[in-house]
């Protein structure tokens, strides 16, 4: 394998393996950068500065500043359909063998926001290559759901969440998006308030990260990938971002104007990669999170987590402009090893016409 592109801090070097690869792994030649000066005060090196590691959108340094944040409760939906004017809302779930959760998903928010409250406009699940009875307990619960295999066939026929996303903002029609996941139990629709609160009544704010106690885990921060993983890496390339309380969150919301810029990983890098793009293209300030109470989901065993830190890995470290020569390959005793290779979908708003 031919050495990276030379740039940054000094050249890259091959690294001679310590031990040998794992049974079904691929012996790949890795590289390290031997500095050759001392990087700037504070930075990363020439490459990385140049890649916008900050995420303010404007500026060069670190502003200090957070997104805003707002606290379980402050928004009422009777208030928020006051306030919403001709602003229309479409609330999307991508979804992937969620039989047991996403009828309850779905009919709460019919119940709750649209019988009850008319604040959203539009239920849709993107079924995303389903083999169970998601589809039809999401239609059944009163959304309109989408198969993913039939929608914008030219661009992508895979699964994956991001994907799924992408495909949601596309058959969709409202102003402002939200997203939540399918897996929730217990859902409640607070959650889809909080989100929106922002929203409808700043007209500043542009995009909202939904954060929450998850009782399976210590109820602190993130989960383990978050905490191990990705806010390590916020912190060193991203550190305005750092200071959301869950950069992996499924439950966030957007403007449809905002979203149509936005490129859409996949996989599941997509939740901290559409963090870090909305963040770039209308800075820190113009981002809220909101505190979402409690939410109950499926935990996933650490065999589950090793692949979603893959992808989300890799996501953090593309947008920061740190590529590895090649695909990257997780290996694992007695597993096979999975190679992840950066999958994107284009904006929505590049496209030169409409596809199904």
């Amino acid at each position: 394998m031919p050495a990276p592109e030379q740039g940054g801090v000094g050249p890259w070097w091959p690294v001679r393996p310590k031990v040998a690869p794992a049974p079904g792994c691929p012996t790949v030649r890795r590289w390290y950068r031997r500095p050759t000066a001392r990087p700037p005060e504070g930075g990363t090196g020439a490459r990385l500065g140049q890649a916008g590691g900050v995420t303010n959108g404007t500026s060069g340094a670190m502003t200090g500043r957070g997104p805003r944040s707002f606290a379980v409760g402050h928004f009422q939906p009777a208030a928020l359909a006051a306030a919403k004017g001709t602003t229309t809302v479409s609330v999307c779930l991508p979804a992937r063998n969620e039989e047991t959760t996403v009828g309850a998903v779905v009919g709460s928010i019919h119940r709750h926001l649209i019988e009850a409250t008319p604040l959203v406009d539009e239920i849709v699940v993107v079924d995303d290559h389903s083999t169970d009875r998601t589809a039809e307990r999401a239609r059944a619960s009163g959304a309109r759901v989408v198969d993913a295999s039939q929608v914008l066939t030219d661009h992508g026929v895979g699964h994956g969440k991001g994907e799924a996303l992408w495909k949601s903002l596309h058959e969709s029609t409202g102003d402002v998006i939200v997203w939540v996941d399918a897996d929730i139990v217990d859902f409640d629709p607070a959650f889809v308030v909080g989100l929106l609160g922002p929203l409808l009544t700043d007209a500043d704010i542009d995009f909202v990260k939904g954060h929450y106690h998850r009782p399976e885990t210590d109820g602190v921060g993130g989960g383990r990938v978050t905490e191990l993983l990705a806010r390590p890496l916020l912190s060193q390339f991203f550190p305005d971002l750092a200071e959301v309380a869950q950069p992996l969150s499924g439950e966030y919301a957007g403007r449809r104007r905002l979203l149509e810029r936005l490129p859409f990983m996949a996989g599941y890098g997509v939740d901290v990669a559409l963090l870090i793009d909305a963040a770039r293209a209308v800075g820190v300030d113009h981002i809220a999170q909101v505190d979402l109470g409690v939410r109950h989901h499926r935990n996933r065993t650490l065999d589950e987590l090793g692949p979603m830190a893959l992808a989300v890995s890799q996501a953090i470290l593309d947008r920061a402009g740190v590529r590895p020569p090649g695909p990257a390959i997780l290996c694992r005793p007695g597993k096979s090893p999975l190679v992840l290779a950066p999958d994107e979908r284009p904006a929505l708003a590049g496209l030169a016409a409409p596809l199904t």
